[in-house]
């Protein structure tokens, strides 16, 4: 606790994973990537998803940045380029997502919406998002607002991931860190703590469950007309 000055220590006490988890369950710690969405050296929205590191932490997950520095434009580059290869192999080792953006002009960041387009549906025979956690966040440099997380919701739904209910929204970001990029204690804050909570439960709910829960009959329409045509063209 001694990184989290934040926190009152008896309000927040240990997630037992065997009330969450499947009988399938992995029983590694649970995977999360975190995405920010500003390149500045005083990025608000980094600062948000570092603190919501050092909480899935204390949760007992696995985390891990990715630093979006030199990443191309989405159809800039091949798909083999350094960054965005590194960018998909982290989407493949997670089980759950923290998206963390700033609010420009009323919407996500250009930069937050790239590394998002830099994930496929499909890679490799493999869904690098489908059935794995979401939670959304971000941070305004004004009044408070919900147009980023509202974006980052579709865009989560869009990728097949199990968005969760709660999200932050940070108004006035600017006041809300101090010199060193830690969040000041405020309802803001809590309500981060609140988010890696519920994300917490819902990457160790979902993870063993994923194949149950995102196995389609759509899906397998499919694969049964591809293997009866493979079939009839073998009776040819």
């Amino acid at each position: 606790m001694n990184d989290l000055p934040n926190i009152v220590a008896d309000c927040l006490g240990p997630i037992d994973p065997s009330l969450y988890a499947s009988a399938g369950d992995p029983g590694h710690k649970p995977r999360i990537l975190l995405l920010y969405g500003s390149l500045r050296p005083r990025s608000y929205s980094r600062f948000a998803a570092e603190e919501a590191a050092r909480l899935l932490t204390r949760f007992g997950a696995e985390t891990r940045f990715f630093d979006p520095h030199g990443l191309p434009f989405p159809d800039g580059a091949e798909a083999d380029h350094p960054k965005v290869a590194e960018l998909r192999e982290l989407a493949m080792w997670s089980e759950g997502m923290v998206w963390s953006s700033p609010e420009r002009h009323g919407a996500m960041s250009g930069l937050m919406k790239a590394q998002i387009d830099w994930l496929p549906l499909s890679l490799g025979g493999v869904r690098p998002t489908q059935g794995k956690t979401l939670a959304v966040m971000q941070v305004c440099g004004g009044s408070q607002s919900f147009n980023a997380v509202n974006q980052l919701r579709v865009l989560g739904r869009w990728m097949r991931m199990v968005t969760i209910p709660n999200q932050s929204s940070v108004a006035k970001a600017w006041q809300e860190f101090d010199d060193h990029g830690r969040m000041r204690p405020s309802p803001y804050y809590n309500r981060i703590v609140d988010v890696m909570e519920e994300l917490f439960k819902f990457t160790l709910m979902v993870r063993g469950r994923s194949s149950d829960l995102t196995d389609r009959y759509s899906e397998r329409v499919e694969s049964a007309e591809a293997a009866s045509r493979r079939v009839n063209q073998g009776r040819i």
